[in-house]
C-alpha cells in the first residue's frame, strides 16, 4: 500500500504514466480500461500502476469521503473478469492528515501474462494517457509474456502442431467472443499470431501452449493424460463395484467438456415431495445446482494438468465427492481458504469466462455456500491433501 507521502507525489506529479486520477466513483469501464494498461506495463517500469479517486486533474484531493461501496466498485475490476488475464490488483483507501478528503486506490500489479485485454481489446499507456495498442505493441507484450511465463497452461506443449488444433473451433467460436468484431475484421495476421495473442501458441518454440492443447486440441488426453473426469453414480455410501450405478468419462475440448457437464448435472439431479403440511407438497432437490455446478467448473478451473490423475467425481447415495489433482495453489493455504485466491491456470480460467461459464472471479466457494444453506443441505466440507482437493456435498436431509 501506499503512505501518505508516495501518494501526494503521485498526486501532483501530472507526465506520470503510472498514474490516473478521476473525481468519478462510478465509470467501472473506465476503470477496467485503465486497468488493462497498467497491467500490461508496456513501458516495462515493472512497477504498479494507479488509479487515484477523488483526486482532479490538477492533482487535488476534491473531498471525497470513501466509502465501503466505492471500494468494491473498484473491486469488480478484477471480480467481473472483463479484464482478462485476471490483473493482479488491491484496493483501499487514504485519509489524508490536511483534511481535504479521502482518496480511493485501485493499484494495478504489471502482469506476467501479457497482452491484457478488456472486452477483447489491449490497452495501454502512451505517456500520461491510454490508447489502444498497435500490432506492434501486442507482439512486444507476447515476446515480453514469453520470458515472464510461469504456469504450466501458459508453456509450450512441445511436440503438438497446428494440425493438432480443432482451428475452426477457435476462429468460429472462441475468437469471436475474446476478441472484439473491429479488430477481428481489421485483422490480416497469419493465424499462429492470433493463436499467440489470445496465449494459445508459443511462437518461439512453434507449437500450441497448454492451454491451446487443452481448449482446442483434437485429443487433448494425447497431449495431457489426465485431461478427463470420471463420474460415477453410486448406489450406496461406499465405494463397492457392483453398486456402481453409471460410469461415465468426459473428456474432449474445453468447450465439450463444459457442455457434456452441464448436461450430466441436470441429468443426475433428481428432485421428490417434500410434506409440508398434510394437504400440501414442495418439490425439493438433494442438491442444488448452482451449488454443484460452482464447484465442478473449480476443479476444471484449478485442477494441476500435469498430473495424470483425473477430475473424480463420486456421487453416493448420501453425498458427492469432487476430488481433482493439485494442493492448494500460491497464496492460497488451509488458513485463508476460501477467501484467499490463486490461479494455478489463469489462461484456463480465462478461457472459461471467455466462453460463458464463469460469470464472476473469487467468489465461487463462497456463493456455492450460500446456495447449499438455502436449500436447506450443510456446509460443503474441504480436505487439504498434498497431491488432491476434495469437495464434500452433503445430501439435503
Amino acid at each position: 500500500m501506499l503512505t501518505e507521502g508516495e501518494l501526494l507525489n503521485l498526486m501532483a506529479d501530472l507526465e506520470s504514466d503510472r498514474v490516473e486520477r478521476t473525481e468519478s466513483v462510478k465509470d467501472l469501464d473506465k476503470f477496467c480500461i485503465a486497468a488493462c494498461a497498467f497491467a500490461n506495463d508496456l513501458p516495462h517500469h515493472r512497477q504498479s500502476g494507479f488509479v487515484l479517486v477523488g483526486v482532479d486533474n490538477r492533482g487535488r484531493a476534491v473531498g471525497l469521503s470513501v466509502t465501503d461501496q466505492h471500494l468494491l466498485q473498484l473491486g469488480e475490476v478484477r471480480a467481473s473478469g472483463r479484464v482478462l488475464p485476471i490483473p493482479s490488483v488491491q484496493v483501499y483507501k487514504i485519509r489524508l492528515s490536511d483534511g481535504s478528503g479521502e482518496v480511493a486506490v485501485l493499484e494495478v500489479h504489471p502482469s506476467d501474462l501479457p497482452p491484457v485485454r478488456f472486452n477483447g481489446q489491449v490497452w495501454i499507456r502512451v505517456g500520461p494517457r491510454r490508447a489502444l495498442a498497435s500490432e506492434t505493441d501486442e507482439r512486444r507484450l507476447m515476446e515480453r509474456r514469453v520470458s515472464h511465463a510461469r504456469t504450466f497452461d501458459a508453456r509450450a506443449c512441445r511436440g503438438a502442431g497446428l494440425k493438432d488444433l480443432a482451428i475452426d473451433l477457435f476462429l468460429n467460436n472462441y475468437r469471436q467472443q475474446a476478441v472484439s468484431e473491429d479488430i477481428i475484421l481489421a485483422n490480416h495476421r497469419e493465424l499462429r499470431l492470433q493463436l499467440a495473442a489470445l496465449r494459445f501458441f508459443d511462437l518461439p518454440q512453434d507449437c500450441p501452449t497448454h492451454a491451446g492443447i487443452l481448449v482446442f486440441a483434437k485429443d487433448s488426453r494425447y497431449w495431457l493424460p489426465g485431461a478427463y473426469l470420471q463420474f460415477l453414480r453410486i448406489n450406496g455410501t461406499r465405494l463397492r463395484p457392483e453398486e456402481v450405478a453409471l460410469e461415465k468419462e468426459i473428456q474432449g475440448d474445453l468447450l465439450s467438456v463444459l457442455r457434456e457437464l452441464d448436461l450430466l448435472i441436470d441429468s443426475q439431479l433428481g428432485a421428490r415431495p417434500v410434506a409440508q403440511s398434510t394437504l400440501r407438497e414442495q418439490t425439493v432437490h438433494d442438491y442444488p445446482r448452482f451449488a454443484l455446478r460452482e464447484l465442478l467448473l473449480n476443479a476444471v478451473m484449478h485442477r494441476d494438468y500435469e498430473a495424470t490423475a483425473p477430475i473424480r467425481i463420486y456421487w453416493f447415495s448420501d453425498r458427492i465427492e469432487v476430488q481433482n489433482p493439485g494442493a492448494l495453489y500460491g497464496e492460497a493455504s488451509r488458513e485463508n481458504f476460501p477467501r484467499q485466491n490463486a490461479y494455478r491456470n489463469p489462461i484456463i480460467a480465462e478461457a472459461m469466462k471467455t466462453l460463458g461459464f464463469v460469470n464472476r472471479y473469487g467468489s465461487g466457494v463462497l456463493r456455492a455456500q450460500d446456495a447449499l444453506a438455502a436449500n436447506g443441505n450443510p456446509p460443503a466440507v474441504f480436505a487439504f491433501e498434498d497431491t488432491y482437493f476434495l469437495a464434500t456435498l452433503k445430501s439435503r436431509p
